[in-house]
């Protein structure tokens, strides 16, 4: 069931073995004149991710390792990851919905958000779902919600070290104006915290995130070391363990320029015992929330290339994937490059001399591009363009300009020899697309008064 090798030391994705998917998808019709994009998830690599991150940590101190709804929105994901040992981060009564139905227990579910209404916060405390404050009025509403309740899940306030931002501020969350946590470092904030611990006894979880793509090692370390400085200072104030556990959030970068695996989850936390060592001595249980990390790289999308031209003495492929698809790449092609490579209609990859090309979408504004002044082997009309490293975000994230119908989602397996694929999400319909923008209510607008 292998789907890496090592190269000095260096795990890859095994570029091999996903051509040979391609193939196979290409020859179930998967994708190609009638169905001209859908995603793929390697659901071996998934299964061989999951018990890297679980390794890493070993066993000598708890870890509950929960997989960010967010960055794979799909219920067979959910189910795939929680059967490999991971619980689920979510951060919207929807993405609970997707949780439970995937099966996976309230106890092992953790909720983070800045804007979680009274009515979502009574219905997870009544299911046991462990909670992360944002902020000091989140948690006197909490506390309003608990007066009289016997028992209740496990309870944390999310705090904002304000260590800096990474290279995409965006996806950083722990820079001096961050939108999330208590900020530690602004005057009077961490005596309120210290009281807040004080005033509520129920309160037991420091919640840290630091960011994602774009954020270092050493970044995501000083982050997490604040958290456990102020998990220390809390307990010394209290004479005893009032702070039982730390959530450290998820956020390890991916490497999207080649298939190397860097940095890995034994990085990051052979990282943190380097920089954190009382992390470590068993005094405090662990929670993570990796998402991207555990699907990006185990993923990939295909499309058809619809038509090629020369504009301005460059070829462009006209494709179907772009914006709709790969929303960041399109808006944000410095902080989200994809790598590009292409195969003939029966999915076999083209090789032979290269040329600068753009391979551009199918949606209506000029900037629907996902690559710009590629060298790629001659792409013509009928081939597949595969957009690498997609398993994360780009499934759950899509955009519905110009009401092009969502892509199918498959996964796939390549354990006993076969390619064998299940599909994890049904391309839509015309008539389900036309139901979600209101087909149902044609008339209601011109029903509304009379004519002018």
């Amino acid at each position: 069931m292998d789907t890496t090798r090592e190269d000095g030391g260096q795990r890859r994705i095994d570029a091999g073995r996903r051509d040979r998917v391609i193939g196979a998808a290409a020859a179930a019709g998967l994708v190609g004149e009638r169905h001209v994009a859908a995603g793929f998830l390697d659901v071996d690599g998934v299964r061989e991710t999951v018990a890297g991150l679980r390794a890493a940590f070993g066993t000598g101190v708890p870890v509950l390792h929960t997989f960010a709804v967010k960055a794979a929105a799909l219920v067979p994901v959910l189910r795939l990851v929680a059967e490999a040992g991971m619980g689920c981060e979510v951060a919207s009564p929807g993405e609970l919905a997707l949780a439970l139905a995937a099966g996976v227990p309230a106890g092992r579910i953790v909720l983070d958000s800045p804007a979680k209404t009274g009515a979502e916060l009574a219905g997870v405390l009544g299911l046991g779902v462990a909670v992360n404050a944002d902020n000091f009025q989140e948690l006197d509403r909490i506390a309003g919600l608990l007066d009289g309740r016997a028992g209740a899940p496990v309870l944390g306030l999310r705090v904002n070290p304000q260590v800096g931002a990474g290279s995409i501020g965006a996806m950083s969350t722990a820079s001096e104006h961050s939108k999330f946590g208590v900020p530690l470092r602004d005057a009077g904030a961490r005596e309120r915290v210290l009281a807040a611990f004080d005033r509520y006894p129920w309160l037991s979880r420091l919640h840290v995130h630091v960011g994602s793509q774009g954020c270092s090692l050493d970044l995501i370390a000083a982050g997490v070391r604040a958290a456990w400085e102020l998990a220390e200072e809390v307990n010394r104030r209290a004479g005893r363990r009032r702070v039982d556990s730390i959530d450290l959030g998820g956020g390890l970068t991916v490497n999207f320029d080649d298939d190397a695996v860097r940095p890995s989850h034994a990085d990051y936390a052979a990282h943190l015992r380097a920089a954190v060592p009382g992390l470590f001595d068993g005094g405090y249980a662990l929670v993570t929330e990796f998402g991207r990390s555990v699907v990006a790289k185990n993923g990939f999308t295909a499309a058809r290339v619809e038509y090629t031209k020369e504009v301005g003495g460059r070829r462009i492929a006209i494709t179907h994937a772009g914006a709709h698809l790969a929303t960041r790449t399109v808006l944000m092609p410095d902080a989200w490059p994809v790598r590009v490579d292409v195969h003939r209609p029966d999915g076999t990859r083209r090789h032979g001399p290269s040329e600068v090309q753009d391979v551009a979408g199918p949606c209506c504004f000029a900037g629907d591009v996902v690559a710009y002044g590629r060298a790629l082997p001659r792409i013509e009309p009928g081939d597949l363009v595969v957009l690498h490293d997609t398993g994360g975000y780009y499934t759950s994230a899509p955009w519905a300009y110009n009401s092009i119908p969502r892509p199918a989602i498959h996964g796939f397996s390549t354990a006993g020899g076969a390619v064998r694929f299940a599909t994890v999400r049904r391309e839509q319909s015309l008539a389900e697309l036309t139901a979600e923008a209101g087909g149902e209510y044609a008339d209601a607008l011109t029903a509304l008064g009379g004519r002018l």
